[in-house]
């Protein structure tokens, strides 16, 4: 990334983002070439006997402010991207990689302008929306024993929440292919991804061979808005409990986001009981 007195050159000039895009990728492809790791790529069709966990998300988000058709074009690619992914297998010891499954999304293979995040603003870009897809699959990890190698953070606030507030409902950042969602079966034991998609939900599985002693969830705490500078912010923190099946005890309680996420939605739809003066 390059700087000039205190200031990033990709906030002054979009061309000097690109180049510090294809920089990212370069250097994400030369780590990964000289890389011992071993990555996943066998699919199978037959899903893996045990559920894990199932996790679903809305991928046409309505509301006062949101473009129809960049949800639309959303749906698209995260179609796109998940048949690339659907069946994957990580055997004990692999990885998963975000990136490497999906590969580089253009509008050769079909991927659609959708929503993206550029700079702290909501802009369109060519494959918008597959954040939605990694944080997807992403909570299909966090109820799991599996070890999270690589996450990014985006805002937590894209949209105000409709109905309850599901903790991790959003938050994963993606790009193509330097900023990666990767995961390592630590397992003795084959997992398995199963993702599908009808008109306006994805739909995702986490499969295993055998069941695993303990089941695992997030609980969110101190949940609020507050106001910093003339900008809102969601602050919470979000924790992921590990459940002792036999007892039903919680033998584990990490701390896996310390939430401070810049509201990017309309302010007047923040709820004002969540609003801590």
């Amino acid at each position: 990334m390059l700087f000039i007195k205190n200031k990033n050159f990709c906030d002054i000039n979009p061309f000097f983002w690109t180049i510090s895009t294809y920089k990212g990728i370069i250097i994400r492809d030369i780590k990964d070439f000289f890389s011992k790791e071993k990555f996943a790529k066998e699919k199978q069709s037959q899903k893996l006997t045990n559920l894990v966990y199932e996790y679903s998300s809305t991928m046409i988000k309505k509301g006062k402010g949101i473009d129809p058709r960049t949800q639309e074009n959303k749906a698209v690619n995260i179609k796109l991207a998940s048949s690339k992914i659907t069946g994957i297998i990580i055997k004990p010891g692999e990885i998963f990689s975000f990136w490497r499954t999906v590969g580089i999304v253009n509008t050769r293979k079909g991927y659609k302008e959708g929503r993206v995040i550029r700079q702290d603003k909501l802009v369109t870009g060519t494959g918008g929306g597959l954040c939605n897809l990694a944080n997807t699959i992403n909570n299909l990890i966090l109820h799991s024993p599996l070890q999270i190698v690589e996450f990014h953070k985006h805002s937590d606030a894209l949209a105000s929440d409709i109905g309850h507030r599901v903790p991790m409902a959003n938050g994963t950042s993606v790009s193509y292919n330097y900023i990666d969602y990767r995961f390592k079966n630590n397992t003795d034991q084959n997992i398995q991804i199963v993702l599908w998609c009808d008109d306006e939900k994805l739909y995702g599985e986490l499969r295993s061979e055998q069941e695993f002693p303990c089941s695992y969830d997030l609980v969110e705490e101190n949940h609020h808005f507050e106001k910093e500078d003339d900008k809102y912010y969601r602050i919470s923190k979000i924790y992921k409990n590990t459940i002792e099946k036999a007892t039903g005890e919680i033998i584990n309680k990490e701390l896996i986001w310390d939430n401070h996420s810049l509201v990017m939605f309309d302010y007047n739809l923040i709820p004002k009981e969540e609003l801590k003066v």
